[in-house]
């Protein structure tokens, strides 16, 4: 580890990419690996925008055979309800395209990034990451599983799509996140209806996406337990579940993982949350970061943070999950958190 790294999983609630940029670059950009550009816009409620997208896609409609899916956190509390989708009767699931905008966003983006760090407000060597959910978020969330099936392939080939017009960036200056929320929500059994030989599904779609990132571009993936109303959907009994995933994660996918990072609850210090973490085997080269940043808890994040060092090696720090949802106030002081934690990393 050449620097300890503070690492951003995405969402980021300020006003647009630029003032992302030039905020967190200011705050820790000594600290700065990669950089993302805070999924403003329709993307800072993560994949909220595609429940009506393609529940009125003109091949897909509302089926009134399923009931809304229920999302419920942690204690309970119903937050909203979701109608699920389904491709209209006659239509070739092969042939349907869709338009989710993640490549043209990235490209526009990426072009505000590379006149700041051309200026030196973003330090030089710092990537632009692009935060991306995976196919399974709105194949599990907002399809209806009578069309899964159906649509996570068709789904899977449009995100690879998006995939290569990222890449038409220079590889050498972007890494590519994958958000997994949803799969790690469907191994911690959250969704109501069943998906036989799921953990088999996970790990293909994973892999396809994960390969077709070229070889030379950073490939992290970010394990979610979900931040809706920036609370967990499944509060996570320990990191076993993790462990599996990455380890499973690694062995489908082909080429190198950059990264990893997985979250850690606010009131989890503890031998027992931590203790699987020392049968994690990652390859030579991939990095591990540990989600124990919390606002306005600094001491506590000092304690996570020790703890999960006894377990594993630790390479950066950073929160649960990305703050879109979270109160805009808070951000300058999560920063200068990130920045204290990874003081602590260097010993």
């Amino acid at each position: 580890m050449s620097k300890p790294v503070v690492h951003l999983v995405g969402s980021i609630p300020l006003k647009d990419a630029e003032d992302v940029f030039r905020t967190v670059s200011g705050a820790v950009g000594a600290n700065l690996t990669r950089l993302p550009d805070g999924e403003t816009g329709k993307r800072i409620s993560w994949i909220k925008f595609l429940e009506s997208y393609l529940n009125n896609h003109p091949d897909m409609e509302t089926d009134p055979d399923m009931p809304p899916l229920q999302w419920r956190q942690w204690d309970g509390l119903l937050l909203r309800e979701a109608p699920m989708a389904r491709f209209k009767e006659g239509v070739d699931p092969t042939k349907v395209t869709f338009d989710t905008g993640y490549g043209d966003a990235a490209i526009e983006s990426f072009a505000i990034f590379d006149k700041l760090q051309s200026e030196g407000v973003i330090p030089a060597g710092v990537k632009f990451q692009v935060c991306i959910p995976t196919p399974l978020a709105p194949g599990y969330n907002f399809v209806s599983p009578n069309a899964q099936d159906d649509f996570i392939p068709a789904y899977t080939r449009h995100i690879v799509g998006e995939v290569a017009k990222v890449a038409t960036l220079p590889h050498d200056r972007i890494a590519i996140q994958w958000d997994v929320c949803q799969e790690v929500l469907m191994w911690e059994n959250y969704y109501e209806y069943e998906r036989p030989n799921y953990k088999e599904e996970i790990y293909w779609v994973l892999s396809q996406i994960g390969d077709v990132v070229p070889d030379d571009v950073d490939l992290g993936y970010h394990l979610c337990y979900g931040s809706p109303k920036d609370e967990h959907l499944v509060l996570p009994k320990d990191c076993a579940n993790m462990v599996e995933m990455m380890q499973g994660i690694q062995d489908a996918v082909s080429r190198p993982i950059t990264f990893f990072h997985i979250p850690v609850p606010i009131e989890r210090d503890d031998d027992a949350y931590f203790a699987s973490l020392k049968d994690l085997n990652l390859a030579a080269g991939t990095e591990l970061y540990i989600g124990c940043i919390h606002h306005g808890d600094e001491e506590g994040d000092a304690r996570r943070l020790k703890k999960a060092q006894e377990y594993v090696q630790v390479d950066g720090v950073g929160s649960e999950c990305g703050w879109g949802r979270g109160d805009p106030e808070r951000v300058p002081s999560i920063l200068e958190s990130h920045a204290k934690a990874a003081s602590i990393l260097m010993g």
